[in-house]
């Protein structure tokens, strides 16, 4: 850990440079550092510009941890502050990693991040979540990775052969709304090797779902983990997203959770899961989504298979309409279990203790249609 520097959940108030310098020796005498970690303290206006001064002379950082950063700052702070962390972030050319996560931006103070997402062609994972973006700031943050994608070809034309590929986008919690849709579809357009997508819970009504999946995460052939829960889909999007999953050949993880798939949406998946065009697929996350009985046996007839979900280990379904004696569950159970047997060979770095990774989640609040009637 001697190229990582961490104030990481100490709750220090850094007001001042004199603060900042208290607390940063090893930082300022260290040019090999390759992880900062500011996360969980609140740091001013004069605190950033310090820390800014040291960190844009770190030419080997990678990875920068500015999560939770601004707690109890007033709102005309957060904009002079972040520009200045992310002006001197600029200049570090190995940075692939920022997580921003739980620092309250919304439309008013995201301004400064539209500079560093739009310029900073060495970013491989881009980590936003919870920081209340709201739809029109949302679309903002997708119109800066649109350009983002521009000037990575721009790099590459130009001889840089280092450039990256944006890799991961975490950006859950914001309100996204159906509004910034049409600005994500052209984001993930232009960055169609991601790989990585988390959207969750962010007021998704199904059109926009519809149409980020159909016009824009349709392009990405890399996907390999795809997270948009708690959003809403029914059977218009759940449609859309059965007629798309063909299209992401190694995606290994869906979470489509708590986003009202409806009954007809569950046995579509089901069916299209059969087809084979998904044999990459490791965990199915299908909770609380009015799946019924017809849906679990269509989910449950695609993982037996032969060759349609050879690597299935883990599929959740809690919250469903079915009950939890149907002989599909059971069917589902014991080939997940056998799976796990053979864990250490076929699921290299898949830990198995971990009981979230393997088998059927626990069904404790099923929605049994049979008591319905």
């Amino acid at each position: 850990m001697a190229n990582t520097w961490s104030i990481r959940g100490r709750a220090l108030k850094l007001n001042t440079a004199a603060d900042v310098e208290e607390h940063s020796k090893d930082l300022r005498a260290n040019d090999n550092i390759e992880e900062i970690h500011l996360e969980g303290n609140t740091i001013g206006v004069e605190a950033a510009a310090a820390l800014a001064s040291m960190l844009e002379t770190k030419k080997k950082l990678r990875i920068a941890n500015l999560a939770d950063i601004f707690t109890g700052r007033l709102l005309a702070e957060i904009p002079q502050a972040l520009t200045s962390l992310l002006q001197a972030l600029l200049k570090c050319p190995e940075l692939h990693t920022i997580n921003l996560n739980d620092n309250a931006f919304g439309l008013n103070t995201v301004e400064p991040l539209r500079p560093f997402l739009s310029q900073h062609t060495p970013l491989q994972h881009l980590h936003l979540n919870n920081n209340g973006l709201g739809p029109a700031a949302g679309a903002l943050v997708a119109e800066s990775l649109a350009q983002l994608a521009d000037n990575k070809a721009k790099a590459k034309s130009e001889g840089n052969k280092n450039v990256p590929d944006l890799e991961t986008v975490v950006c859950g919690r914001n309100r996204l709304e159906t509004g910034s849709m049409s600005a994500w579809v052209k984001a993930y357009t232009a960055n169609n090797k991601v790989q990585t997508v988390k959207m969750v819970q962010n007021g998704i009504r199904q059109e926009g779902i519809a149409t980020l999946l159909q016009h824009g995460l349709s392009k990405c052939k890399q996907l390999r983990i795809l997270d948009l829960q708690d959003n809403t889909f029914t059977s218009l999007a759940a449609k859309t997203l059965c007629n798309t999953i063909s299209k992401w050949p190694v995606l290994i993880d869906l979470g489509v959770g708590d986003c009202l798939l409806s009954a007809r949406g569950g046995l579509q998946l089901g069916e299209a899961l059969s087809h084979g065009t998904n044999k990459q697929i490791e965990v199915l996350r299908l909770q609380f989504n009015e799946i019924d009985s017809k849906g679990v046996k269509a989910i449950c007839d695609a993982a037996l298979h032969d060759t349609a979900l050879p690597r299935l280990r883990r599929v959740e379904l809690n919250g469903n309409k079915f009950s939890e004696e149907d002989p599909n569950v059971e069917k589902l159970q014991e080939l997940l279990s056998a799976r796990k047997e053979d864990a250490e060979q076929k699921y290299p770095g898949i830990d198995v203790d971990d009981d979230d990774a393997w088998g059927v989640d626990e069904l404790d609040e099923l929605d049994d249609e049979d008591e319905d009637d």
